[in-house]
């Protein structure tokens, strides 16, 4: 059994040097909601799908001159409900629905209605959602 690349492993430290960056510009990023690295305590963890999306976040600031509040605002163009297909019930259940202003990504595990994920990573919208800002 090898190593998933969901698989949380590399310290901050560690994915600052793969990524040739400053270990604050991953605090940044974390800071901003567009990474959730695993925790352990006060420690954080990132994992091969982290240090690719982080590179798909340098390549829209550096090379496409996207800002962060732009990345942002792509990531909020589709709502979760909607490619969920949720029913009228689970959106009433749905605090991402009930109020909009935050990205269901940037909440609690409670966000979801159905109550079945337990981190973003996971979430076919959260996943859906940076393949569609990769593509740009």
């Amino acid at each position: 059994m090898g190593i998933d690349n969901k698989d949380a492993i590399f310290p901050i430290s560690v994915a600052a040097k793969i990524l040739d960056v400053h270990p604050r510009t991953l605090r940044i990023y974390e800071e901003e909601g567009l990474v959730k690295p695993a925790r352990q305590g006060n420690k954080r963890y990132y994992s091969n799908d982290d240090i690719e999306w982080i590179r798909c976040i340098r390549d829209l600031i550096h090379d496409k001159g996207i800002s962060i509040p732009g990345i942002k605002m792509l990531l909020e163009l589709t709502p979760c409900w909607e490619i969920r297909k949720c029913d009228e019930q689970k959106r009433a259940e749905c605090s991402a629905y009930m109020d909009q202003t935050i990205p269901c990504w940037e909440r609690a595990s409670t966000a979801c209605a159905r109550g079945e994920l337990k981190q973003c990573g996971d979430c076919e919208v959260y996943i859906l959602a940076m393949k569609q800002v990769t593509q740009l």
